[in-house]
């Protein structure tokens, strides 16, 4: 199936190269594959297997190589500097496509020898709207009851998604996390993600986190820090115009995958929102250039909403998630009369989407399936 991202790719391939980055699993190498379909002289080298690191030290793919994707490189030593050099030496005509890991996507941050090289492509799982996008049926039960990583969520059924997400679980705690940073304590590691699966949807209190696991809080946000590195949770803070203050208060974490959320219906849900969403601001940002972010709303006095789209510090709108409540949120309308944002409540089962008290009642998988950037 089409990824919606691959036309994007190839167009920025044209003038920088590509770091194609994401969750294990979400694609990239099948993505990179098929883009190479495109170029009749593409040469795929991935830095995990031997014969293909001797290649990629020697630089001895062929000249006439139209395009050269390595995957995993940044396991390499010193890759970012053997990246510029390839890259300011390559033929004219060679595009130089990168995927791996959530390490590559850290590195934009840090003003590296890669600045001005490349533009960054965030692979994340399907979404109703890429599911829409290359015409295919968006079917929300199934996203909720397999998550968006393509092998679960095309397998088929349900008794293979699960043998899936086993596997992806031990791979991810048995060796990914060890990629990033020496984890010591691995159990106390899995006891936190498996309470972090239990917990989506409600703010995340470190100190809490810590006196269940007994460590401290700070062991728990780096355990957290590397798994938002490995791109297996994601956080979301609460809207401030000061964002030092939103980062000191309590954050709510999701998953990519939504198939790991342990709740009930309303849990999974909100989670598939988010990863939606998320998407969607990724889009924004990697393809637009725009300033946008995803956050929530909580004032002291305990007024909540689900999740906040901000663009350049504004607040562009509120969202709640309801799985069938067709009764307005008292919070949502709150913050709508207060502030003048613009308010939704997305809803799972609605008959009929209509608008109360200046906020609209939206079908949710109508409304993320027409998710655009």
């Amino acid at each position: 199936m089409k990824r919606d991202q691959k036309d994007a790719i190839i167009k920025d391939l044209a003038t920088k190269m590509v770091l194609l980055v994401g969750p294990r699993q979400a694609g990239k190498t099948w993505l990179a594959r098929d883009i190479a379909k495109d170029f009749p002289n593409s040469v795929y080298l991935n830095y995990d297997q031997p014969l293909d690191q001797k290649i990629i030290h020697g630089q001895t793919w062929l000249e006439s190589t139209d395009l050269l994707i390595l995957d995993e490189l940044h396991k390499m030593k010193d890759w970012k500097n053997y990246l510029k050099g390839v890259y300011d030496t390559k033929p004219e005509s060679m595009r130089l496509l990168i995927t791996g890991s959530a390490r590559l996507d850290i590195y934009d941050q840090l003003g590296d020898s890669l600045a001005g090289r490349y533009f960054r492509h965030r692979l994340l799982p399907f979404s109703l709207a890429e599911l829409n996008q290359v015409s295919e049926r968006p079917d929300i039960d199934r996203l909720l009851s397999r998550g968006g990583f393509p092998e679960p969520y095309l397998a088929e059924d349900l008794v293979e998604a699960d043998r899936w997400r086993l596997q992806y679980i031990n791979s991810l705690l048995s060796t990914d996390v060890f990629e990033v940073d020496k984890i010591h304590n691995i159990k106390a590691m899995q006891l936190v993600f498996n309470l972090l699966r239990s917990r989506v949807g409600s703010p995340v209190s470190y100190q809490s986190l810590a006196e269940d696991v007994a460590v401290s809080p700070t062991t728990i946000k780096k355990y957290i820090q590397v798994l938002e590195a490995l791109f297996v949770v994601f956080v979301v803070t609460p809207y401030s115009k000061n964002i030092a203050r939103s980062l000191l208060k309590e954050p709510k974490i999701y998953f990519f995958d939504t198939g790991l959320v342990q709740g009930d219906e309303g849990a999974k849900l909100e989670n598939m929102v988010a990863v939606s969403l998320l998407k969607h601001v990724y889009g924004k940002v990697d393809y637009k250039a725009e300033e946008y972010a995803l956050h929530y709303l909580r004032t002291k006095d305990g007024h909540e909403v689900d999740f906040a789209l901000v663009c350049q510090d504004k607040v562009e709108s509120i969202i709640e998630v309801k799985l069938s409540d067709r009764t307005l949120s008292k919070t949502l309308i709150y913050f709508h009369e207060r502030y003048n944002y613009p308010a939704i409540q997305l809803v799972k089962s609605l008959r009929n989407e209509y608008q109360q008290q200046g906020a609209s009642l939206l079908k949710a998988e109508k409304f993320l399936s027409e998710l655009r950037i």
